[in-house]
């Protein structure tokens, strides 16, 4: 992102023009950056609560009073009966970056002894599924993609959330190649495909398996990659023999003679590209549906060529020194609590949590009274009078009006941080455009004042940020060779070291126990769970719950709107506009209930309910109901989001978020 400053303010945005993969355009979040940074209610100065909890009434106070307030807090509860364990850090990536995600922040926590956080509310199911196959979550590069002839786009609105990827579907398509999506739901992106199949949610897996079955069936595999570079393969030639594309049919709703033909499809390509992401993760069976999904390429040999394989991110593909940052020496051994589960965390610890009541929060790059599952417990707990909250935030959020203490943060035009990248292989520098809004403050440097205020006094607290870079880059790891302080700061950014394209499998060199893609994998195998690839289905579907389907028969999805990031710019008006929230429905399941497009709707279960506005039409499949998220509660009518029907359950790999294994029934408002 290149910025154009006059005068100490920043006036335009743009892409950077010279970047490969980014190609000098801007997603249309990031587009309107400008109107985030200079927003009417940015935070400027700290904040102290004067009314009750939730109310969000506040008075501004001095730096040092808060901080004085914080350190006088937390050191209570630190040397109370319960320790220092009974803090809780909960963060992710509201604010990306390195230094202000996972530098002096961990340090801090790490030095006091609180509890650790388990960050699986995005990603975890997947990239487990991908260690336990690949051996890390690291995949096809995107540059390859035009010399793809058969582009997969598998459980991604690739559109919304990766649009930089787009021109070079488009490039790939130029060259002859069929665009396929699938999806339960006829995304933007899908709309822009060759063909839309619609996935009954969750089912994935069996749909793969049932590609696979053909595969072998008709001798599309690669046997020459199969016996060099994988392990295991007769079993899953026995796994797979049991789904042939009549079993998954009735599984996945998708005719059978069509899971045949896109079988063949897939096999019959030179050079596959298969981009899949977190969405169909986000179920209980969803690190064993992404695992399965990773054989694919395997079995077809399509990791030789550029624009085969399969990606769901590159983000291991960068190798900065996180040791050095986050200095996991300085902790005792503490509990880790799953954010996912954060309600029963600050409700009922004794639920599986285990250890202490947490009697102290820091929120920070996160917004959990928006974004976490089941909110209404989420909110209880945040609403205890015992609970001390403090909130790092750029505007007063939905968990902003629960704090104690909120104290203004930095954006990304004000403070230094360095990136790594989910969809190419060029590291990143974001270095301040300007100074500070207000009283605002790194993160970095707000966790600086407070381990000092602490008397935490090793000497890793003096680290400035430029400091924290070099030892980011501090690694000897061959992929990062020439990405130095000093070629980020000429540039920008710097490609790893790396070709281009780079194919990290072409010849095997799988970073797995076995050196192999490994169809049978032992670890899996140790912890209990089915050594080869397999179905798992939802927790909330008829067929695993039909006495909660006969109440509750649709399944809910509720990715983000296309303009929100999460719950990130949804209060910026110019992007917002005069919308709300809305559930979209097939006209079957519309007709079935009544609701006819406009109408006012309640979407509800046992965990909770949501209004929201009714739009019927063939954009989704049959029962499935779509409710395009994450809304403010605060700016929706009810005060309610999606999340107050999602639940805490955790998936099979990973302990990710459930968020789309959550059957609601969806009724008139009256």
């Amino acid at each position: 992102m290149l910025v154009t400053v006059e005068n100490g303010r920043a006036v335009k945005v743009a892409g950077d023009p010279d970047h490969p993969f980014t190609q000098g355009f801007l997603c249309a979040k990031v587009n309107r950056y400008l109107d985030r940074t200079y927003h009417a209610d940015r935070l400027t100065t700290p904040l102290r609560r004067v009314g009750a909890k939730g109310r969000g009434e506040f008075v501004a106070i001095s730096w040092d009073e808060a901080l004085d307030t914080i350190a006088d807090r937390l050191g209570t509860v630190a040397r109370g009966p319960h320790g220092p364990q009974a803090i809780l850090p909960y963060s992710y990536a509201g604010t990306m970056g390195l230094l202000q995600g996972q530098s002096m922040d961990r340090r801090f926590f790490h030095a006091l002894g609180a509890s650790k956080l388990d960050r699986t509310i995005c990603s975890t199911a997947g990239t487990e599924g991908m260690r336990m196959t690949v051996g890390a979550n690291m995949g096809a590069d995107g540059e390859g993609l035009p010399q793809s002839d058969f582009v997969l786009l598998w459980g991604t609105n690739t559109l919304t959330s990766n649009p930089h990827l787009w021109p070079f579907v488009l490039e790939a398509r130029k060259n002859g190649a069929m665009v396929i999506a699938i999806d339960p739901i006829r995304t933007r992106t899908a709309e822009q495909c060759d063909e839309w199949i619609p996935i009954r949610p969750g089912t994935d897996a069996a749909l793969a398996l049932a590609m696979m079955h053909v595969l072998f069936a008709e001798r599309l595999h690669d046997a020459d990659y199969l016996a060099r570079y994988t392990l295991g393969e007769m079993e899953l030639r026995a796994r797979v023999a049991e789904w042939s594309p009549q079993r998954a049919a009735g599984i996945t709703g998708i005719p059978a003679e069509r899971i045949a033909e896109l079988g063949r499809q897939y096999g019959r390509a030179k050079a596959a590209f298969l981009r899949v992401n977190y969405g169909l993760q986000r179920h209980f069976g969803g690190g064993m549906a992404m695992r399965t999904i990773a054989c694919l390429p395997a079995v077809t040999g399509h990791w030789r060529r550029p624009g085969g394989g399969v990606q769901l991110s590159t983000s291991i593909g960068h190798r900065f020194n996180l040791a050095a940052l986050v200095r996991e020496d300085l902790s005792p051994p503490v509990r880790t609590i799953n954010m996912s589960r954060l309600g029963e965390a600050l409700t009922r610890p004794d639920a599986g949590v285990g250890g202490p009541p947490v009697q102290a929060m820091v929120v920070y790059n996160s917004n959990p009274a928006a974004i976490a599952p089941d909110l209404g417990a989420v909110r209880r707990g945040l609403g205890r009078e015992d609970l001390f909250t403090v909130v790092l935030e750029h505007f007063q959020t939905d968990t902003a009006d629960w704090a104690d203490i909120v104290l203004p943060a930095t954006t990304q035009l004000e403070h230094w941080d360095v990136h790594l990248a989910y969809g190419h292989y060029q590291a990143t520098l974001n270095r301040p455009s300007i100074a500070p809004i207000g009283e605002a403050l790194p993160n970095t440097e707000i966790f600086r004042r407070l381990a000092a205020r602490m008397g935490l006094d090793d000497p890793c607290f003096a680290d400035d940020d430029l400091a924290l870079i070099r030892q980011s880059l501090d690694t000897p790891h061959e992929r990062m060779k020439g990405v130095t302080l000093e070629a980020l700061l000429a540039r920008g950014w710097v490609r790893l070291n790396v070709p281009r394209p780079f194919l990290p499998y072409a010849e095997g060199n799988f970073p797995t126990p076995s050196g192999k893609c490994e169809f049978y994998s032992e670890r899996l195998e140790r912890m209990g769970i089915d050594p080869l690839p397999t179905y798992t289905p939802p927790r909330e579907l008829p067929e695993t719950a039909p006495q909660l389907a006969a109440r509750f028969p649709l399944v809910l999805i509720s990715s983000p709107r296309h303009k929100f990031l999460n719950s990130t710019f949804v209060n910026v008006k110019a992007l917002r506009g005069n919308a709300e929230p809305e559930c979209q429905l097939h006209p079957a399941d519309a007709a079935h209930r009544g609701i006819t497009d406009g109408m006012r709707v309640v979407v509800h279960n046992d965990r909770g309910h949501f209004t929201a506005v009714a739009r019927v039409g063939d954009s989704v499949r049959e029962g499935v109901a779509w409710a395009p998220s994450v809304w403010w509660t605060k700016l929706a009518k009810d005060g309610r989001n999606a999340n107050d029907t999602t639940s805490q359950g955790v998936t099979d790999l990973g302990g990710g978020a459930t968020f789309y294994d959550n059957l609601v029934e969806v009724l008139p408002a009256d």
